[in-house]
């Protein structure tokens, strides 16, 4: 149901038109969500399939393609996909995450990213259990049943939506910074110049979500991967070559905020929703494991290294966006800017392809496909205008990064990975190990809970003073 990951198209199938790949972002984790869902429903429920193929040619088609997908990547191309997906929009905030912090924080991120590479582990430990389970959704399953499958869909699309709404309001504070010297405003509309220039570029991505076949943009999507690496290459040259000093002192320790940017962490190593799939992609499975640790290993490093770097390079003026502290006038900068703010306008009909997909799966089979794409275009268009009008209401991209963290991406990737682990595996698993999976669990549920109730106290905090003033 979840597919194609990185730079590769893993399942090819000729029963959906749908090929979307994904190199990055959170966000973005929703994107391979159901690319196989229309034939694995026909097959499922023993209908008519509607690629219009009989029952027996897709369920042939399925089983080869699932076989060719589990011969696919090397080692190497692993850790590439799953590098890629972890590094994203996350990285932009951990120079303020540890300033707010302290450098003690920085144990905080080793510590998550140790924990997340293990729930990876455990999670191929489930499809260890089951080779017919393919997906996150179907682990859910697998583990609890019907329940544990829509509670694994939920998260996964409350995941999509909240992310998408900081992908649009780092859209709207990067275009804000990119046009600084311009000045643009039409006399009918109330809106300011950053919230119109918004609204374009909102617009200007809109006509994607009619796409039935994303294949011809998903190449687009390996410019999220091009995006992380740029940013880490400026903020290292901004150093170097920009004439700023890395003399700021960062503080020891801040306990009193750790709540709140626990969710701006958690959420950057949030990924393990497409775990699975990357885990069915290889050649040798049984070096998931290896893949696990050497992807976050790199990305943990990065992560430090980056947040260390914008942190001593820019003290307490640094910016929950990394690029939004850098000097203007440098070309880097620019890159920087323009990579962010062209990266969301390519995401949003991929990001919304596992919902449209199961739109029109659900609608009747006997409508049109004309009529099916007239309804998934606008759907998916009312959704991304809601989205909009979320972002420019709250722009406050570091609360609702943390709220998302807190929230969803730390069931995500640590509290449900080992829930299903203890119920799937219960009979194999030593007595250290339960300890340490129900331990797991209380972090998880303890970090959650109290990173979801500061960030939220935070973010009602500044939008009562934005109304107030």
């Amino acid at each position: 149901m979840w597919n194609t990951i990185g730079k590769s198209l893993w399942l090819k199938s000729n029963c959906l038109s749908h090929q979307n790949q994904v190199a990055s972002d959170s966000v973005h984790r929703g994107n391979l969500a159901l690319e196989q869902l229309s034939c694995n429903a026909c097959l499922e429920e023993n209908k008519a399939c509607k690629c219009d193929q009989s029952f027996e040619s897709c369920k042939r088609v399925s089983a080869v393609d699932e076989r060719h997908a589990e011969a696919n990547n090397s080692f190497t191309h692993s850790v590439i996909n799953m590098t890629g997906m972890l590094i994203g929009l996350g990285q932009l905030s951990t120079p303020y995450a540890l300033e707010t912090g302290g450098w003690s924080s920085a144990f905080l991120v080793i510590g998550l990213g140790v924990i997340c590479a293990y729930c990876s582990h455990i999670l191929g430990k489930c499809l260890d259990k089951n080779p017919k389970s393919r997906s996150y959704t179907d682990i859910g399953q697998q583990a609890f049943g019907t329940k544990g499958k829509l509670i694994a869909a939920t998260l996964i699309y409350m995941e999509i939506f909240m992310a998408l709404v900081s992908y649009t309001i780092s859209l709207h504070d990067n275009l804000n910074t990119v046009f600084s010297g311009t000045q643009f405003k039409v006399s009918w509309a109330k809106l300011s110049k950053s919230q119109l220039l918004t609204l374009m570029a909102v617009l200007v991505a809109l006509p994607s979500l009619w796409l039935r076949d994303l294949s011809s943009i998903s190449f687009l999507s390996f410019g999220g991967l091009l995006m992380s690496l740029a940013i880490f290459t400026s903020v290292a040259c901004t150093g170097i070559f920009g004439g700023v000093k890395a003399n700021h002192t960062i503080p020891a320790l801040r306990l009193h905020n750790i709540p709140a940017i626990s969710g701006l962490y958690i959420f950057s190593y949030a990924g393990h929703i497409v775990f699975p799939n990357l885990y069915k992609a290889m050649k040798d499975p049984s070096k998931f494991t290896k893949v696990s640790i050497v992807s976050f290993t790199l990305v943990t490093i990065l992560y430090a290294a980056l947040a260390f770097m914008g942190a001593k390079l820019f003290g307490p003026q640094v910016n929950p966006q990394i690029t939004l502290s850098m000097p203007p006038h440098l070309i880097v900068t620019k890159i920087a800017l323009w990579a962010t703010v062209l990266t969301p306008m390519t995401k949003y009909a991929l990001e919304f392809a596992p919902i449209a997909i199961q739109l029109e799966h659900n609608l009747p089979h006997s409508m049109s496909s004309r009529t099916k794409l007239f309804i998934r275009g606008t759907v998916g268009s009312v959704l991304l205008l809601v989205i909009l009008a979320l972002a420019l209401s709250v722009p406050y991209f570091e609360y609702v990064l943390s709220l998302t963290g807190s929230l969803v991406s730390i069931g995500i990737c640590v509290i449900f990975p080992c829930a299903f682990y203890l119920k799937i595996c219960w009979g194999q698993i030593s007595r250290p190990l339960l300890l340490l999976n129900f331990t797991l669990i209380a972090f998880g549920l303890l970090l959650g809970v109290v990173g979801t109730i500061s960030s939220s106290k935070l973010l009602i905090k500044n939008l009562k003073r934005a109304h107030s003033g």
